[in-house]
Formats: C-alpha cells, sequence, structure tokens
C-alpha cells in the first residue's frame, strides 16, 4: 500500500532535549525527523509532537516543537493511553512515527496505534535509543506486529509521488 499524502500524520514522539544528548546519534535522529517535519510542512501534514513528563524531562527540541501543532504530555509509554487518538485528525489514518525512545515509548506508541485501527509506518532514520540493538529489536518487533518500515526519502518521494508536484521544486532541497 502506498503511503498518501492525504491520508497521512507525521507523529515526532519524544525528542526531549533532555534525552536527545544520551540516544546513539542523537543529533543525527533528530535532524532527520526535522527534515521530515519540514517535508511534511510543505506537504500541509498535521505534525503531532509527544513529550513523556515535560517537568522532569524537559520539553521538545525548539525545532521539533516549531514544527508541531499539538504536542500530547504522557505520563504513559504508550500515548494512545493519554489521549493520542483523539487528538489524530479523522480522516488520516496513516501514521509516520519517527522518535525516542524506539524501545519504549515510541514503541509502546506505535503498538498502541495498531491496537486502534492505525496504519503506521516507522521511520527508521529518524528513530533513536540510548542503544543501537535496543532500537533495532524495536524495529524487528514492529514489523513482527504489523508496523511498515520506511525512511524520511521514502516518505517524501511517496508523499510527491513525481517530480511535477508543485511542492517539489521546494522539497528537493530538503531530500538531498
Amino acid at each position: 500500500m502506498l503511503i498518501e499524502v492525504e491520508k497521512s500524520t507525521l507523529l515526532l514522539v519524544d525528542f526531549q532535549s533532555r534525552l536527545m544528548p544520551a540516544i546513539h546519534e542523537g543529533e543525527r535522529v533528530t535532524a532527520q525527523a526535522v527534515r521530515l517535519g519540514q517535508i511534511a510542512k510543505l506537504l500541509h501534514v498535521p505534525i503531532i509532537g509527544t513529550e513523556q513528563s515535560p517537568a522532569k524531562l524537559g520539553g521538545n527540541e525548539e525545532a521539533i516543537k516549531l514544527l508541531c501543532e499539538k504536542t500530547v504530555s504522557k505520563v504513559h509509554f504508550n500515548a494512545c493511553a493519554d489521549g493520542l487518538p483523539g487528538v489524530l485528525p479523522r480522516t488520516r489514518r496513516q501514521i509516520m512515527i519517527a522518535g525516542c525512545e524506539a524501545h519504549i515509548c515510541m514503541l509502546q506508541t506505535a503498538l498502541g496505534l495498531l491496537a486502534h485501527g492505525f496504519v503506521v509506518r516507522v521511520v527508521t532514520d529518524a528513530v533513536g535509543s540510548r542503544k543501537a540493538s535496543d532500537r533495532d529489536t524495536a524495529l524487528v518487533r514492529l514489523q513482527q506486529a504489523g508496523a511498515e518500515m520506511v525512511t524520511v526519502e521514502m516518505v517524501a518521494y511517496e508523499w510527491v509521488r513525481s517530480s511535477e508536484h508543485p511542492a517539489f521544486r521546494q522539497i528537493l532541497p530538503l531530500i538531498k
């Protein structure tokens, strides 16, 4: 099944400023999420963020905050338990999910979304954990649970479909 821009929402899970320095390749993971968020903005794809116990862990990185239309503050590792499904646009059932920690909050939130009937696509190059092995194991588990693995470029090119898309020239520098 192709990724459809008009049915997509981008979900950015816990890119929190106090957490990111501990994430394996955290700067690269954040940069990829920001890049995808900028592409989503150009294509009018809604962007939702989550923050785990922000009073203790701080808010999301500033670049992530600026992209998000809404941010769900949560105490559960699965954001669905804190109302995420009610915040997501009803007609947009394809969720592109990126975030940290892959094996905890991102994993449990993705599993929760699958249980709610969403199509979940994990943007693997915008996902991180403290240890690479935790990240990799989470991706395997999610794939086994029915989530699809994608990359930022895969999503971007499927969203625009053609080099003749009106936003393609604006998106191209973000892809390269």
